[in-house]
C-alpha cells in the first residue's frame, strides 16, 4: 500500500504519521502546506509540498507519487473564520476537496474522506450515518458541499469519515485543546467558563487517526462515523480534567453557550452512534477518561 495523506502537518495527520510510519506494507507520503512539522522525527517518510486547492498541482503530485491510498485530512477547520471568509473556506474545504476526488477517480485511488458533525444542526443526537444533514455555519455547508462532491465523483472508490470535538497533543505548535486547556488553566489558578448546553462524543486524535487506517486497510466504502462514546458536555469534560489531576473544580464556572459571541453558530446536541464502524471495521475508541492519561503523557 502507498498511503498519501494530506494535511500532514496537522493534528490527524501527525496521528497518523506516528501510527503507520513502522506499520508492515505500508509506504507513507506526507503531504501539506508549508515545511514538514515532523521532519526530525520521521526523516525517512517523504514530504510533497501540496496546496490541494490547486488542481494541477493535485493531479501532479498523485501522477508521480502513485498512491493506492488517499487519506484527506487538510481543510480550514476554524469555525468562525470559515464564517467570516467564506470563500477561503470554500476553496479549502470543497474546491479542495474535489480536485481530489476527480484525481483519485482517475487513477483509481481509495480515498478517505474526513467530515465533521458540524453539518447536523443539532436538533438531536448522538447520530447515526443516516441522520439528515444540515448545517448551521458556513463551515458545516462547505463540509457538507464537500461530501457530496466526493459521492458525486464518478468512478471513485470512497469512504467519508465522519468525526467529533477531536482533541490530542500537536507536536511543532498550534491550537491547544479542552483537556490541555483545563488543566493549564486550572494549575494556573486561573477560574474559567465552560459551556454545559452543548452535547458532544469528544474523540481522542490517536483513535480517529486509528479508524482512518482500518477504512483504508479494508478498502471500506460510505460513511462512517468515528468518535468515543461517551456524550458529554464541555462543561462535564472540565469536571472530568479537574477531578484526573487532582486541581480545584471550584474554579470551573458552568456558562450556556449564549454568553460567548461567536460569528459561526455551533449545534446544540450531535455526538455520534458508531455501532457501524465497532461492527464493520473493529473500531473501538479509549473512554474520555483513557484519553486524559493519554494526552497528559504527552503534555
Amino acid at each position: 500500500m502507498r498511503l498519501l495523506i494530506t494535511g500532514a502537518n496537522g493534528l490527524l495527520g501527525q496521528k497518523l504519521l506516528d501510527r503507520l510510519h513502522q506499520e508492515p506494507g505500508v509506504a507513507l507520503i506526507a503531504t501539506g502546506r508549508g515545511p514538514f512539522r515532523l521532519a526530525e522525527a520521521y526523516p525517512l517518510v517523504p514530504y510533497v509540498p501540496l496546496d490541494v486547492s490547486d488542481e494541477a498541482a493535485v493531479q501532479r503530485v498523485l501522477r508521480e507519487q502513485q498512491p493506492t491510498h488517499v487519506i484527506h485530512t487538510a481543510a480550514m477547520t476554524q469555525v468562525d473564520d470559515c464564517e467570516l471568509n467564506p470563500e477561503e473556506c470554500w476553496l479549502h474545504n470543497v474546491t479542495a476537496t474535489e480536485n481530489l476526488a476527480r484525481g483519485c477517480a482517475a487513477q483509481d485511488v481509495h480515498l478517505t474522506h474526513l467530515s465533521t458533525d458540524f453539518i447536523f444542526d443539532g436538533s438531536h443526537g448522538p447520530l447515526a450515518e443516516d441522520a439528515q444533514p444540515n448545517p448551521l455555519s458556513h463551515y458545516g455547508r462547505s463540509k457538507l458541499a464537500a461530501e457530496q462532491a466526493v459521492q458525486a465523483t464518478s468512478g471513485l472508490r470512497w469512504a467519508i469519515a465522519r468525526t467529533v470535538l477531536v482533541y490530542g497533543v500537536l507536536r511543532g505548535g498550534g491550537r491547544t485543546n479542552i483537556v490541555l486547556w483545563v488543566r493549564d488553566s486550572l494549575r494556573a489558578g486561573k477560574p474559567i467558563k465552560v459551556v454545559s448546553d452543548q452535547w458532544r462524543t469528544p474523540t481522542l486524535a490517536e483513535d480517529l487517526a486509528e479508524g482512518c487506517w482500518l477504512i483504508a486497510k479494508q478498502g471500506a466504502t460510505g460513511i462512517y462515523h468515528l468518535s468515543g462514546r461517551e456524550l458529554l458536555t464541555p462543561y462535564d469534560m472540565a469536571l472530568r480534567v479537574a477531578a484526573h489531576f487532582g486541581l480545584e473544580a471550584g474554579l470551573i464556572t458552568r456558562v450556556d453557550a449564549s454568553t460567548f459571541t461567536q460569528p459561526g453558530r455551533r449545534p446544540a446536541r450531535t455526538g455520534f452512534v458508531i455501532d457501524k464502524a465497532e461492527r464493520e471495521l473493529g473500531f473501538r475508541p479509549h473512554s474520555f477518561e483513557e484519553g486524559i492519561d493519554i494526552v497528559a503523557a504527552q503534555a
